[in-house]
């Protein structure tokens, strides 16, 4: 089965690495172009086309102000990937729970032992 394009939904949208970080920067405030390039490092064309792939999945808006044209992050159209994001909480949650676990476990045991050679 083809890969859907990635300017066909948001999930494939995110699926690029720099376009997350592009959605990060974001989140905390609306900026234009420039200071993407700036923060993250990225080429200016590059920016420009990842942002223009945010867009049209609806995770980007831009509004201009003067000559510049601002981008902030759609926090609407970040829901379905939230939701889904959270159906894995549970499975973290139990996965991180086990791990606390055995650290604990291990510690009494340790002390345990250190408190029989004493």
């Amino acid at each position: 089965m083809p890969r859907a394009s990635t300017t066909s939904d948001a999930f494939n949208a995110v699926a690029e690495p720099r376009r997350r970080a592009i959605l990060s920067l974001l989140a905390l405030q609306e900026r234009p172009v420039g200071d993407i390039v700036t923060a993250l490092g990225f080429e200016q064309p590059s920016v420009s086309k990842h942002l223009r792939v945010l867009k049209d999945v609806g995770l980007v808006t831009a509004r201009r102000d003067g000559r510049n044209m601002l981008y902030r992050t759609e926090a609407g159209a970040l829901r379905p990937l939230h939701e889904w994001t959270r159906t894995f909480e549970r499975l973290w949650t139990h996965q991180l729970n086990r791990i606390k676990e055995r650290a604990e476990q291990a510690e009494r045991a340790e002390r345990a032992e250190k408190d029989n050679r004493h």
